[in-house]
Parts: structure tokens; sequence; C-alpha cells
């Protein structure tokens, strides 16, 4: 994982999501929560899709997306 290798630049990061880890392609210091909008510092980034390469701040905005396909789907 290269989150540590990368510099922090101020703003926000561009990440290519991985299964169980991400690459940082463009330097930042977070990335935004696809459900909320929220600010999600990398060093508490937890909860991505790597089908559709978004984060989500927490389990249960990860949730609430993922019905969101499901219900699309069925």
């Amino acid at each position: 994982m290269n989150r540590y290798e990368t510099p922090r630049v101020p703003g926000e990061a561009r990440i290519r999501y991985l299964d169980g880890d991400y690459q940082v392609e463009a330097p930042g210091t977070f990335v935004r929560c696809v459900v909320t909008g929220k600010a999600i510092p990398l060093d508490e980034l937890k909860y991505w899709s790597v089908e559709r390469q978004e984060a989500y701040v927490d389990a249960e905005a990860a949730y609430s997306r993922f019905l969101q396909f499901e219900g699309k789907a069925g």
C-alpha cells in the first residue's frame, strides 16, 4: 500500500480502490464519501467499492449505497 509513501498534499486525493487496499493516484489528505459528501481522511478510510471505485464514510453509508444498486438490479 502506498498511502504512507505518497507525500501529503492538502486537498482531495484521487484513489484507485483495490481489494483490501488502495493506490494513491494523485496526492491529497482526504477523499469524499459518495453518499454523504463528507471528507474522509486517508488514514481513516476503511470502506470503499472496488467495482464502483467509490469511498464511504462508514458501514452504514456503504450499505445504503449497496441497497441503491441492489434495488435497481432486482
